[in-house]
């Protein structure tokens, strides 16, 4: 039995949830033999998902999305390669709840953080990114890592997204140069562009409390940006602008690729990969996966749907655990889930089901152990 599980936000981390599931399991089947790998899809929990899985934990002080000293944590493994994830410096779990800077938050901290990865003798880094505070298309991060962004009377623009309307001139020819020595993959599930009806600002700055005039000062700023880069390094900028991925976490994924050359993929794929979950699917013979809620999303490069696709291509049969269940039984199917527990089966109240997460979780996993392992 491999649970291969992400968080259930808000109320139980993935090491959480396969802990939870394997004790209900084995109420049924005592003699169960378990194994768990707890996932993520290159979003918040992503570092956790790779502390589980035996990298060493690292910490930096670094500077948050309004400008707050915070203290980041990334993952290193003793061959060099070290998972980042932009959240721990550039969240929005660190800003004061209920009141945004969609202009002004800046990837600054995001940059050190990655820095601090460097100097940490990362060869290789994960980058994932999601979560975020931010909408400055990467600029802080850039910044931090050596990068120059100035205004027409060549001092350097303001953080945030909002101040890149005022941008004149780039210049990244003092980015460190370990990043060029450093394979760095963008590990992300959103494949949006940078700007436009589908860009960073417009899909996801309402998130992060950016009104309509919000969004066009930010669209028009993020533009300007595109073209800037583009006079400093030719035309892979503005290719890169509406690449996959580009609009990811405010931007910063068109950041990662123009300036730090990094690879887009699925984070899932990724993360599976760094985890490695081949080998022990390998060793399975049933599969439980997971979140906290199974919706549409969950469809579009979630972890759920990463490791039950790569089962289905195995021939494993997969069912999956969640708080609350929102797609059809013909879409789960679709996806190679045969069926799926929700905590909102067992208690009606949501606030409950988040409270009692880990009791409601184990009485869930008795029942899946009763229809498929008895």
């Amino acid at each position: 039995m491999l649970i291969a599980a992400d968080k259930f936000k808000g109320s139980l981390t993935a090491v959480e949830v396969a802990e939870h599931v394997t004790a209900g399991l084995r109420r049924v089947v005592p003699e169960l033999d378990v194994a768990a790998i707890p996932v993520a899809d290159g979003g918040d929990g992503t570092v956790a998902a790779a502390l589980a899985a035996g990298f060493a934990r690292h910490e930096a002080r670094v500077t948050g999305p309004t400008g707050e000293p915070v203290t980041a944590t990334f993952a290193l493994r003793a061959d060099g390669t070290a998972v980042v994830e932009m959240a721990e410096a550039s969240g929005l779990q660190y800003l004061p709840k209920g009141v945004f800077a969609p202009l002004t938050a800046t990837t600054y901290g995001t940059g050190e953080l990655l820095l601090a990865a460097l100097d940490a003798g990362a060869t290789s880094i994960v980058f994932g990114v999601g979560g975020s505070a931010t909408t400055d298309g990467g600029a802080g991060m850039l910044a931090a890592l050596g990068a120059r962004f100035l205004d027409t009377d060549g001092k350097p623009v303001a953080p945030g997204g909002g101040p890149l309307a005022d941008l004149a001139t780039a210049d990244l020819s003092g980015l460190d140069p370990r990043l060029a020595r450093t394979d760095i993959v963008l590990a992300s599930d959103v494949d949006n562009p940078l700007t436009g009806p589908k860009g960073a600002p417009a899909v996801y700055g309402p998130q992060k409390g950016a009104g309509e005039a919000d969004v066009a000062t930010l669209d028009a700023a993020l533009a300007r940006y595109a073209q800037v880069l583009e006079a400093a390094v030719g035309p892979k900028a503005a290719e890169h602008a509406l690449a996959p991925g580009a609009g990811a976490a405010g931007g910063i994924g068109y950041g990662a690729l123009v300036g730090l050359d990094a690879a887009f993929r699925p984070g899932i794929d990724v993360m599976l990969d760094v985890l490695g979950f081949a080998p022990a699917l390998a060793q399975a013979t049933f599969v439980i996966t997971g979140e906290g809620s199974l919706d549409e999303q969950t469809l579009h490069g979630k972890a759920p749907a990463g490791v039950a696709a790569a089962a289905r291509t195995a021939g494993i049969e997969v069912v999956a655990v969640c708080g609350r269940l929102q797609l059809p039984q013909e879409a789960l199917a679709a996806a190679g889930i045969s069926r799926a527990y929700a905590l909102t089966d067992l208690e009606s109240d949501p606030a409950r089901c988040m409270a009692e997460a880990g009791p409601l979780l184990e009485r869930a996993a008795e029942n899946l152990a009763r229809d498929f392992l008895v």
